[in-house]
């Protein structure tokens, strides 16, 4: 219900809408003329709830600096590179929730999930089949896919609630992890697998060499900016609104010194031993950073997306609109599978093996805080990658700046939960009131 000023007319025309809650209710990246325009318009969704990420980016900071006032070596070169490993798994798990979440869904299942097809990655690459390591890896993650559809078409042709379903799916994955790592390490060997492939080592412990990382650094930005130059181009020559030009020129910049911070921190030598150096961007950094600009451009500028957030948005509208609800649900749960299984191949890696002992549930817990702290709503329709991306960050810096300063595991258990607890304050607050100001 749309808020009117109190200055209607008095010959029964219409009210006029309130001009503050019109510009909160449309994207200033789009409807902007100057940057002064886009950031008053900004100031305005803030004011009426749609403050986006800035409550968790500023919560972000903060844990920064305490942890960094706590244990100086938090902000080294060393340790940041560390924190963006750390956060890979993270990341990833809960980039798979976001695809079912936008549906008002949810996959309980995904840490163990992903477990199974690590045990898959890892048994394909072993003697006696010694398949090279991208057949391995593929093994893994159409496995992984195959779970999701399947529990995908349980929750869409069935009608058994995702929750019901996905629950299930923990218990009965982890049963099958616990299987295939019995059969594959051996139970004398407490079901774990080694990893001995190099190159599946080396996916989380390889890195670029130093030219690699500015070369690719300089060639992501152009391509970037010129993405958005000819796409600002496509919509001037079709009569489209347009962003601003200082507004996509501001992008490019921002893009352009995250990267070089980045890359600067992570070739700068971390290494010990001064003979051997250990420098470079981790390979993992570039298999996140491809999967976000994947299922970024997945949600944001296909049809596939636009039906996601539909249907988030209002289900029974979707469907009066034609929108195959089943079809697009399933390949949600598909995406997740596929998102969670390249996540169980990095956490693998990572670890250099796999066993019995992963503890998918308290993964599939991460994946959800992920996505929620980043501002994805548990109700569907909003959420971005972004979104879990940031919220990666968030846990994997509490871990790691506890860790540094030698707390125990229980107390980074409770100060996750109470970051989550404010993150979904904060987000039904932001929904009261946007609710109070329509």
């Amino acid at each position: 219900m749309t808020r009117f000023s109190e200055t209607s007319t008095d010959n029964g025309a219409a009210p006029t809408p309130d001009p503050e809650v019109v510009t909160s209710l449309l994207d200033p990246a789009t409807t902007a003329e100057s940057i002064g325009d886009y950031v008053r318009a900004w100031g305005v969704r803030i004011r009426n709830g749609e403050s986006g990420m800035l409550p968790v980016v500023l919560g972000l900071v903060v844990i920064v600096v305490i942890f960094q006032s706590q244990k100086s070596v938090f902000l080294s070169a060393g340790n940041l590179t560390n924190l963006f490993i750390q956060s890979a798994t993270f990341i990833l798990l809960g980039m798979a929730e976001v695809f079912v979440l936008l549906l008002g869904e949810i996959d309980l299942s995904i840490g163990y999930v992903g477990g199974v097809a690590g045990v898959v990655t890892v048994a394909t690459a072993a003697p006696p089949g010694n398949h090279p390591w991208w057949v391995a890896i593929i093994a893994g993650l159409v496995v992984s896919t195959l779970i999701g559809i399947l529990q995908g078409l349980v929750v869409t042709r069935l009608r058994v609630p995702s929750f019901v379903v996905t629950l299930a799916g923990l218990l009965g994955w982890e049963g099958m992890l616990i299987f295939l790592a019995d059969r594959e390490g051996g139970t004398n060997g407490g079901g774990t697998i080694r990893l001995s492939n190099s190159i599946l080592l080396d996916l989380v412990n390889g890195n670029l060499s130093v030219a690699a990382g500015w070369v690719l650094l300089v060639v992501g930005v152009a391509g970037f900016a010129a993405f958005l130059l000819l796409r600002d181009r496509h919509r001037r020559a079709h009569s489209l609104v347009v962003p601003p030009f200082g507004l996509t020129i501001a992008r490019i910049v921002a893009v352009a010194i995250a990267g070089f911070a980045v890359v600067a921190i992570c070739n700068a030598n971390r290494g010990r031993i001064v003979s051997h150096p250990v420098q470079g961007v981790p390979w993992v950094v570039l298999i996140v950073l491809g999967t976000f600009i994947a299922w970024t451009s997945l949600l944001g500028r296909t049809r596939f997306g636009r039906y996601v957030y539909a249907i988030g948005g209002n289900a029974e509208a979707a469907r009066r609109a034609g929108i195959n609800l089943g079809r697009i649900r399933t390949a949600a749960f598909a995406l997740t599978g596929l998102t969670a299984g390249l996540a169980g191949v990095i956490l693998t890696s990572q670890l250099g093996s796999i066993s019995s002992n992963v503890d998918g549930g308290e993964l599939v817990l991460y994946a959800v805080a992920a996505a929620v702290i980043g501002g994805t709503s548990l109700f569907g329709g909003r959420g971005k990658m972004l979104y879990a991306v940031v919220g990666g960050l968030v846990i994997a810096t509490i871990a790691n700046g506890m860790g540094l300063i030698g707390l125990s595991a229980s107390a980074q258990y409770m100060v996750t939960a109470l970051v989550l607890l404010a993150a979904a304050s904060v987000d039904a607050l932001a929904r009261r009131n946007s609710t109070r100001n329509s």
